[in-house]
């Protein structure tokens, strides 16, 4: 319905107790044709006590410059500034090392305009590269050339801007560790709870064995058990109750409790019973410290700050910090900060790790070639010397007086010629050793050069075969099959789009995710009964109730066929 053009005015009297409701609508202009008239309507919805008969309505003519009704306060959010900047640098983590990989970039640019400038010292002094002597040293001549490496003159300009670029990259490097720490850190700390707690669960860790003396990580990771802040990040709060119920009946109450830090302790005031021991929440004594430090656990504290020390990524970024700041002081340092081109980028990370891959057998090759280079030293050592003679200008090095001379010179040289050892020192040729000069020279040929250095390049290349394979092959997964059900995308392409439709409608793993985080977040009494048999195979690690080789259609076509 709309509303008339002259609405009538209501002479009913209204409640003491109504609730108002207003609506503005257009009418034009007034009487007078000065100002434009809005209607309100005015909806008594709760009659005071006394009142008679239903609620009514009333609409008035209202100019616009009346108020209609008192605005209501707008509640303002007041924004944590400290919560504010984590986020501010949090969100930026990867812009921040990008801006200070492009810095990097331009530092080692303005190097190349660096050069040698040779001066004598007291050229040196004038120019205040040295500082001249005191007044109670006599005045002298040098005649010594001393090497000073700096801008050219005609680009002297351009060294302001290398120590403004050196500062702000410093600035950045700082930036992008405070961001890892905000961003990656907490994600750290997490992963490593995560797997104490579900070795504490399922495999009975620090309860059935005792960690190997040789595994320190188990050692260190034990002095987080006993901590009341255990587990901080993880989501599952009551691990440590289910692990002693799970593994009290086989083993010792009293000793899982003291691993686990589960002590009861008496209250004054409070009976024992009342003592609440989740492994979260304690009830503590009090003590004649502040709250803020007798709350503070430091065990826990030591922990963590050991898990962050030992994170690769961490440790990276602190060098990369000081390097930075070391870096304003000799600009060449910001050279290493190139390698940061092989992080950033996923491509090149696959090259670094291919050296990595295979670290341990890389390691044990190499430590065999330098045990077979030595034992060539040995024999050239005792039979070969006088082939180790090289005559500069006149004057005679000899290479192989001294083991260890001779170990680092087959080792630099020997290991770096074509044809090995023999091409570095003097022929055999007429020589009464001439025969087992021969086969020592043929030997380390064909041990070191032959067949340790290609078993060395075939791991490295390997692993980079094996590594860029494994890439192919999840990405070539993830674009021809369902993640979630493994059916290949020519099952669903006898539709137009139907594979596209099926991982974004269907099977979504993200909202496979998004369930199984609904379970761990609601209270287990609420489940409902396909909620309470995923969450059981899930606390099992059973994917049983994921759809493999199953999906909508399928049972559709099944049903045609019945």
């Amino acid at each position: 319905s709309t509303l008339p053009q002259t609405p009538s005015i209501s002479t009913e009297p209204k409640s003491s107790r109504s609730t108002w409701r207003f609506l503005s609508w257009p009418f034009g202009s007034s009487k007078e044709g000065n100002s434009p008239t809005t209607a309100k309507v005015v909806d008594t919805t709760q009659p005071a006590p006394g009142d008679v008969g239903a609620p009514s309505q009333t609409c008035q003519l209202l100019d616009d410059d009346t108020d209609l009704a008192e605005e209501p306060p707008i509640e303002t959010k007041t924004i944590d500034t400290s919560t504010y900047v984590i986020a501010v640098f949090a969100r930026n983590f990867y812009r921040f090392k990008m801006c200070g990989l492009v810095l990097a970039f331009l530092i080692n640019f303005l190097l190349l305009f660096f050069r040698v400038n040779q001066l004598t010292p007291n050229e040196a002094i004038t120019q205040g590269f040295l500082t001249a002597p005191g007044n109670d040293t006599d005045d002298e001549v040098f005649d010594d050339v001393l090497e000073f490496i700096t801008m050219a003159e005609s680009l002297a300009y351009l060294s302001l801007l290398i120590r403004i670029s050196a500062l702000l990259h410093s600035m950045l490097a700082f930036a992008s560790l405070v961001a890892y720490y905000c961003l990656k850190v907490p994600l750290v700390i997490f992963q490593r709870e995560k797997d104490i707690s579900r070795m504490l669960e399922f495999d009975g860790a620090w309860i059935i064995d005792p960690p190997e003396d040789g595994n320190l990580r188990n050692h260190w990771d034990k002095l987080v058990l006993s901590t009341k802040s255990f587990p901080n990040t993880y989501w599952d709060k009551f691990v440590k109750k289910k692990v002693r119920n799970k593994y009290a009946e086989q083993y010792d109450y009293d000793e899982i409790t003291g691993l686990l830090g589960m002590q009861e302790q008496e209250v004054p005031g409070i009976p024992n019973d009342s003592l609440v021991a989740t492994g979260t929440q304690t009830v503590t004594k009090s003590t004649w410290l502040p709250t803020f430090i007798s709350n503070f656990d430091f065990q826990y504290a030591v922990w963590k700050w050991g898990v962050i020390f030992t994170d690769n990524s961490f440790l990276y970024l602190v060098g990369y910090f000081l390097t930075s700041v070391i870096g304003n002081f000799n600009y060449f340092f910001f050279a290493c900060h190139l390698i940061d081109v092989a992080v950033s980028f996923k491509t090149l990370a696959t090259i670094l790790q291919s050296v990595t891959h295979n670290g341990k057998q890389l390691v044990l090759t190499v430590m065999l070639t330098c045990i077979t280079i030595y034992l060539y030293t040995v024999i050239a050592f005792n039979f070969f010397r006088k082939f180790y003679v090289k005559e500069d200008e006149g004057e005679k090095d000899f290479k192989c007086l001294d083991m260890l001379t001779c170990f680092v010179f087959h080792l630099h040289t020997g290991l770096r010629a074509g044809g090995g050892i023999g091409d570095e020192i003097d022929s055999p040729d007429g020589d009464e050793y001439e025969v087992y000069r021969i086969l020592f020279d043929i030997t380390f040929f064909f041990f070191v050069i032959v067949i340790l250095l290609a078993i060395i390049q075939g791991l490295i290349i390997d692993a980079f075969g094996e590594l860029r394979d494994k890439l192919e092959q999840v990405k070539e997964d993830l674009e021809s099959k369902c993640f979630i059900c493994g059916i290949g995308r020519e099952y669903f392409d006898k539709m137009p789009h139907g594979f596209e439709q099926h991982v974004e409608k269907e099977h979504n793993f993200a909202n496979y995710m998004f369930f199984l985080m609904h379970l761990l977040n609601k209270p287990d009494t609420e489940f409902t009964g396909q909620e309470t048999y995923v969450w059981e195979l899930y606390q099992q690690r059973c994917w049983d109730f994921f759809p493999v080789g199953d999906c909508f259609r399928k049972q559709y076509e099944s049903e045609l066929q019945a």
